[in-house]
Order: C-alpha cells, then sequence, then structure tokens
C-alpha cells in the first residue's frame, strides 16, 4: 500500500535512512527502506508481486535447464547431470514482469490474474475461495478477470522468450572468448568435456528460443536482431579501445602514439563518445553523460530491444519504465561488474568506465570518486523514471544495486592503504 509520494514524514524517514545504513540488515530490507526515505513511497504490494517474479523465473530457467540437461545426459553419456549457467541478465525480465504484473492487477476487482485466484485488495487471497469452499463464485470471478488472466499468460510467453533469447547470447559471447566457467555442472567437468557441454547447453538454448520464436509476429524477432546487431559494434570496437588502455599505461606503442595521446583519445572516444542518430529513449542531457555511449550500445541496447519485443507482442510499456531499466542496468554494470572485475580488466587491457577512470583521471582518489559519482548518477536517475512509471519494484531494485556495490574493492578509496 502507498503511503503518497515525495518526502516521508520526518520520523519514518529518519527511521528509514537509519535502517537502510546498517550493514546488519538484509539489503532487500535495506532497499526498500533506502527508497522510502527518498520518494516516500511505501507498497508493500511490490514485495508480493516480487516473490510471484522470483517464482516466475525459476520455471522459466528450470524448465530451459532441464531441457539442456536431458541434451547433456543424452550426448555426454551420464545419468543425471544438473546444469546451471552463472548471468545477472535476467533482471531486466523479472523487472519487465512485475512491471507489467502490478498492471494486470490493478486492472482487476475481486482476482489476482498472476496467481489465479480470488483476492480481496492489493493481492491477497480470499482463502475461502481459494480452498474451493465456493467454486461458483470463483469461477465466476475467474471468468470477469479473463482479459487480464489473459495478459498474464501472453507476457509471460514473451518473458519466457526474452529470458532465454538473453542467455543464448550470453553464452555465445561465453563460448566466443572461451569462458567456460559460467557454465556449472554438477558432476562438475573438466577441459574438452566442459567446453563441448558449453557448445551443447548454448545449441539446445539456441533450438528453444528459435522455436519460441516461430509463435511471435516477425517484429517480435526483428527487435531482438536488430539489438544485438547494434550490440555488436561495441564487441568490434574491443580490441581498438585494448590497444588505447596499452598505450595509455606505455604498453604496446606499435604507432608511436604517447601515452597522453591516448588518454585524451579515451576521454574523447570512450568517456565523452558522441551519438550518431537516435539513442533510444535516452534525453539530449543523458546522451552527455560521462561513458553513456559506450554503455549504451555495451548494454543498453540489448534491454531496449527486449522491452521492443514485448511492445512488438502488443503489451505496451511506457518510455519512463524503459527508460528506468535502461539507466539502471547501465549503473549496474559499472557499480558492481566494473568495479568487482577492476583488477582483473587492468591486468588485462580491458576498457571500462572503472578501468578508464583510473587512467584519464589525476590520481587515485579522484578516480575513485568519479566511479561513485557516474554509477550514483545513472542510478538516481532509473530511479526518478521507476517512480514516474509506478514502478516501484524498479526503484528498489535500483537501490539494492547501490547498496550491493563494493568500491572499498579499488584503489583511493576512503580508508584503504594502497
Amino acid at each position: 500500500m502507498s503511503s503518497g509520494s515525495g518526502s516521508p514524514a520526518a520520523p519514518l524517514g529518519s527511521a528509514a535512512r537509519w535502517a537502510s545504513e546498517r550493514d546488519q540488515l538484509p539489503l532487500s530490507l535495506r532497499a526498500v527502506a533506502r527508497f522510502y526515505a527518498r520518494t516516500g513511497e511505501l507498497d508493500l504490494t511490490a514485495l508480493r508481486i516480487k516473490s510471484w517474479v522470483d517464482d516466475t523465473l525459476d520455471s522459466f530457467l528450470d524448465d530451459a535447464y532441464g531441457a539442456i540437461e536431458a541434451e547433456l545426459e543424452s550426448e555426454l553419456g551420464y545419468d543425471d547431470i544438473d546444469f546451471r549457467y552463472e548471468t545477472k541478465l535476467t533482471l531486466p525480465v523479472e523487472l519487465t514482469l512485475g512491471y507489467l504484473y502490478r498492471r494486470a492487477l490493478d486492472d482487476c476487482d475481486g482476482y489476482n490474474p498472476v496467481t489465479d485466484e480470488p483476492t480481496r485488495s492489493r493481492g491477497r487471497p480470499v482463502r475461502s475461495l481459494v480452498d474451493g469452499t465456493d467454486p461458483a463464485r470463483r469461477e465466476r470471478l475467474r471468468r470477469e478477470a479473463s482479459e487480464q488472466v489473459a495478459f498474464v499468460g501472453r507476457v509471460e510467453r514473451v518473458a519466457r522468450l526474452c529470458t532465454e533469447a538473453l542467455l543464448d547470447g550470453d553464452m555465445r559471447d561465453a563460448i566466443n572468448d572461451a569462458e567456460y566457467e559460467d557454465f556449472e555442472t554438477d558432476p562438475p567437468l573438466d577441459g574438452e568435456e566442459r567446453e563441448r557441454a558449453a557448445r551443447i547447453a548454448q545449441s539446445r538454448l539456441r533450438e528453444r528460443v528459435d522455436a519460441q520464436m516461430a509463435g511471435f509476429p516477425d517484429a517480435v524477432r526483428e527487435a531482438y536482431e536488430s539489438a544485438v546487431a547494434e550490440s555488436n559494434t561495441h564487441q568490434d570496437d574491443d580490441e581498438h579501445f585494448r590497444e588505447l588502455m596499452a598505450r595509455a599505461l606505455g604498453e604496446g606503442d606499435e604507432s608511436g602514439a604517447t601515452p597522453e595521446d591516448a588518454v585524451e583519445r579515451i576521454e574523447a572516444e570512450y568517456k565523452y563518445a558522441e551519438f550518431e542518430g537516435t539513442a533510444g529513449s535516452l534525453t539530449a542531457e543523458e546522451q552527455a553523460w560521462p561513458y553513456c555511449k559506450t554503455q549504451y550500445e555495451r548494454v543498453g541496447v540489448i534491454y531496449e530491444g527486449m522491452i521492443e519485443m514485448f511492445r512488438a507482442a502488443d503489451i505496451a510499456i511506457e518510455p519512463s519504465f524503459e527508460h528506468a531499466v535502461v539507466l539502471a542496468i547501465i549503473g549496474a554494470q559499472v557499480w558492481l561488474d566494473d568495479v568487482d572485475d577492476f583488477a582483473a580488466d587492468r591486468a588485462e587491457t580491458q576498457l571500462t568506465p572503472v578501468t578508464a577512470e583510473y587512467i584519464v583521471a589525476d590520481d587515485d582518489p579522484e578516480a575513485y570518486d568519479r566511479v561513485v559519482e557516474v554509477s550514483a548518477r545513472y542510478l538516481d536517475r532509473a530511479i526518478e523514471y521507476a517512480v514516474d512509471s509506478d514502478s516501484i519494484l524498479t526503484g528498489i531494485a535500483a537501490e539494492y544495486i547501490y547498496l550491493s556495490g563494493d568500491p572499498g574493492v579499488l584503489p583511493g578509496s576512503p580508508g584503504r592503504d594502497d
């Protein structure tokens, strides 16, 4: 239940801020408290929706992994094998499911089209009807909610397709980069067998994606393939950026360019690269933000493509929600992955917003401050758009992302002795 928008009452706001800063509390609770302290929004229904979303995503992954396991057992000769793939790509699908579940719930009176049961309000079940003591009334309520029940079914079909398509693309990238450690099996596999298992898994997933795509309008496939093609432009630039980083560090300077020249080019071509043509839902101000173009091409376009898949399947999504998801994912990429991987990325001359700042900044503390500022800028704006689109779950997720970061691993962080 929402308590309204804007700043919360002073005592409650102070308590929420206090709770958000307590490391002893669960991150999920701290994220809710931080979001409430910021916006005054306390929506308990969003937390129930999160539980439904988790159950739905788990069922998608169980089905996909079950099909992969059957293929691995057949191809590798195992009687029983468990398969999992380490990825963070499903978060935007989860947020979109939550956003659309909320719409279906708000359009119903007396019935929950997500859990398929009668309700009093805000998704709470009416136990007497759930238990079947009044089946006639239950069936009447379900008929009255049939449009929303059908809507949820359509949403989940697209969400399943997006989940498996995103996993398929991520698996292909991992295989192309010979990164097989994210393909987890029990019993564990080594060497050539592990590589073979990865290729079998990706091939089986590709077959499933193609089969599902056949059940949608061509525009759904076109939206996905267009996003993949645009994202690949960032991959194509990877070697160029690696060379620039190596030169900036005084390594591999075959061209004769000085480190100073390379630093200037990193700022111009990576940090402040300019967009050519349209940039999805991004405003002109946002397009001028540090690292916006490179990170939009790196991760943003994939998730805009995902949302276009929903739209192509005749499921409307507000631009403000799309905006929130794209900016939250860019923020998460920098604040979580790039911060965590800083040491390895620097050793491998992998240019990211984090490794770039430790090249272009005057010293480590300045680089640290800039990484924090850039990450917060994207996540703060994502929360603004989440509130605009009434997607409280997305706002809480952005807070959760921020609280999950560990910038203390970076050189120049307060209290760190480098």
